[in-house]
């Protein structure tokens, strides 16, 4: 893939400027912008990015080559310059989801596009902003006001880059450039768990949580203390409790089998829900623990005590050709190169067993895998194979793959297929009687145990009305964000945020009520009042749509001085100004990053903007509401009529108000602890009325 990636920067006869995967955009890697985004991201473009000769639907790229240094595979990122004058999707639904729509709108969108693997040598063709197999898509308004699109790693498709790696880049971008703040809707999904519910409980944040991004708005009204009230409930579950709660069901017996199995591996008390699944976490894949319990026809059952790292060859242990394995593989790669490289792995464990002196110690994981890669550069081949090593014989030689309980890692070990070692003992004669199977062989798979967890205790906890509603609040918690606060430098300029303070001549009122985040200006350090009046307005119009033809006119904190007069000493560096002019076209389509149109959000969960999530307006009121909070599944058919609750006692006759009312998640969250066990789910009568 590299070598066809830079043949087709040679056909266009032009040298390729090439960055370290994982130091691009570190500070000073390749630049260290200190301006505001608007002119951080010109001077990205220009050092980083190589103008491509088409463009896509009249907007024009940058592409900027990425090696990833252990492998030397080579890629791009693109950078896509979208003018919204021009756009046939001006408005942006991510803001006017995330709360922003009320945000001045931004002359430019940027996006930071990674394709797909397959696509790595293809041009950029029209649409490419709706495709969600991009490993990563970010977009970032000129104002320095961004969101996190799509982020697809192993499991999303990628064949070399993980989640983890594709994030820190764009954490360095960010950081580099001085974005404001970035939003990512997390509904991130493995194995069909919603990892932010997993890691919620787990780690008490989200997936995109270790990047510094925390809950920023709930849908159908849940806010932050009923998300931090949710977790802590979750989290603090007692595996004991769980254990009794599940009593007299048919989980009960897997259950303890899972908690006894991680708990004895654990050097540490593993006392609730959020110690097991982090513990799981950490070990993350491991293989059948190394103690079976043998039944004979006669005898009791006897365990069988193996030395660290040995092989026992019995009847119990299926030993396959590595040949015979990759023939039934539906791999998209040959098997000739899945046994080349089954070769190389065992090349890499025969010499770690030669330094060994023949002891036959084991390799780690990672270990064996660097190995490897000193010979193949295709790390997605490795994995695979690697996943697939284990009892397999490649060549004349056993390898084994099991967990050592000294270090919890996972590590592969090789032995001679006719020597008989790691045998510690003679094996013990075996009957043919089969053992009873198990519903789940723990240890086996650790992400099917945490699946086998997450679907029964976390989503079908047992007659516990308090752990649902803790669920169904996480699960309702989807937007997340991230804020790299304001800096002031300590060099020979000044900075202000100017925020716009439009005069009533030529705003409306709704206009002036709603202000949009002030903008960053940097200026010298003598620069008068007169430059700073300037340098505010060239930014501004330089910003947003709205403010192409506006005049400063005064600086609200600063009308005291004359504009000849030195702003150092007189006002402090880093502070907020407020900018008064005139010119703002208040007309204009394009103000507002929502859009518009005037709707009003009004649901008896408790919302009053948009969130993202589904919803119908009132045939008569028009106040828009939830579909799922009037029984409306996201799946079914809205009704021609919709008449919301509000509309519908008014022309129902007058009657006694019920003393119930629905109770929910944002409302469950806020009761006593100790009063939950006597709270009821009671749906009032008057739930909406379709016709």
């Amino acid at each position: 893939m590299s070598i066809s990636t830079l043949e087709s920067c040679k056909k266009r006869k032009r040298r390729p400027k090439l960055f370290g995967f994982h130091t691009f955009m570190e500070s000073g890697c390749p630049i260290s912008p200190t301006g505001a985004f608007r002119d951080n991201v010109r001077q990205f473009l220009s050092a980083c990015g190589e103008l491509e000769d088409y463009k896509v639907e009249g907007m024009s790229i940058w592409c900027t080559l990425l090696v990833h240094e252990s492998s030397s595979i080579v890629f791009p990122l693109y950078t896509i310059e979208e003018h919204v004058k021009h756009s046939p999707q001006p408005y942006c639904d991510q803001c006017r989801c995330s709360g922003w729509g009320n945000h001045y709108m931004s002359k430019r969108k940027y996006h930071w596009i990674i394709p797909i693997d397959c696509d790595w040598n293809k041009p950029l063709e029209d649409g490419v902003f709706d495709l969600q197999t991009h490993i990563l898509h970010g977009l970032i308004h000129c104002n320095g006001f961004g969101h996190l699109l799509s982020i697809n790693g192993i499991e999303g498709g990628s064949g070399y880059l993980c989640g983890r790696e594709i994030m820190d880049l764009w954490d360095r971008i960010c950081t580099n450039l001085r974005t404001c703040k970035v939003t990512v809707e997390d509904v991130s999904k493995k194995k069909s768990m919603d990892l932010r519910l997993l890691h919620g409980v787990a780690y008490g944040h989200s997936w995109f949580g270790r990047w510094g991004y925390k809950f920023f708005h709930g849908s159908f009204g849940v806010r932050e203390q009923n998300y931090n009230r949710a977790i802590e409930i979750l989290s603090s579950l007692e595996l004991d409790n769980i254990i009794q709660d599940f009593c007299g069901t048919d989980l009960c017996r897997e259950m303890k089998q899972i908690f006894h199995h991680y708990r004895d591996m654990s050097e540490t008390l593993l006392l609730t829900l959020k110690d097991l699944l982090r513990f799981m976490l950490t070990v993350k894949s491991c293989a059948s623990a190394q103690k079976k319990t043998i039944m004979t026809a006669t005898k009791p059952s006897k365990r069988m005590t193996l030395r660290n790292k040995s092989v026992v060859k019995d009847k119990s242990v299926n030993y396959k050709r590595f040949s015979a394995v990759v023939a039934k593989m539906d791999s998209r790669w040959s098997a000739r190169r899945l046994e080349s490289a089954a070769e190389v792995i065992v090349n890499a464990l025969q010499e770690q067993k030669a330094e060994n002196l023949g002891h036959g110690g084991g390799m780690s994981r990672q270990k064996l895998r660097d190995a490897a890669r000193m010979h193949i550069g295709d790390t997605g081949l490795l994995d695979y194979v690697l996943k697939s090593m284990n009892n397999v014989i490649v060549g004349s030689h056993i390898v084994h793959r099991a967990v050592n309980l000294a270090t919890r890692l996972l590590e592969y070990t090789i032995h001679d297929l006719c020597d008989g070692a790691g045998i510690s003992e003679p094996g013990p004669e075996i009957s043919d009687e089969p053992l009873p199977p198990l519903a789940l062989e723990t240890g086996s798979d650790v992400y099917s145990e945490v699946v086998y967890l997450y679907r029964n205790v976390l989503l079908n906890y047992p007659e516990s009305e308090l752990v649902a509603l803790a669920t169904q609040a996480v699960l309702d918690s989807k937007h997340f964000v991230k804020e790299w606060p304001f800096r002031d430098e300590d060099d020979q300029f000044l900075r202000f945020k100017c925020q716009v303070m439009p005069s009533f001549v030529d705003s409306e009122t709704d206009l002036t009520a709603k202000l949009s985040p002030g903008e960053l200006v940097m200026i010298p350090l003598h620069s008068t009042v007169l430059e700073l009046k300037e340098a505010a307005e060239s930014a501004l119009r330089d910003t947003y749509c709205i403010m192409e033809n506006l005049v400063v006119t005064d600086v609200g904190n600063m009308q005291k001085l004359d504009d000849g007069e030195l702003l150092f000493g007189a006002v402090e560096s880093g502070s907020r100004v407020w900018i008064q002019g005139y010119g703002i076209d208040s007309d204009s389509k394009l103000r507002y990053e929502g859009g518009n149109d005037k709707w009003i959000v009004k649901c008896e969960c408790g919302a009053q903007d948009d969130d993202g999530e589904r919803m119908v307006a009132c045939d008569i009121c028009e106040v828009w509401q939830h579909t799922r909070c009037h029984g409306i599944e996201d799946s079914g058919t809205v009704p021609p009529l919709f008449v919301c609750p509000r509309c519908c006692s008014s022309f129902a006759p007058s009657r006694t108000e019920s003393s119930f009312r629905f109770l929910g998640s944002n409302d469950l969250l806020l009761v006593p602890e100790t009063e939950y066990g006597a709270e009821r789910v009671v749906f009032n009568d008057d739930i909406g009325m379709s016709l």
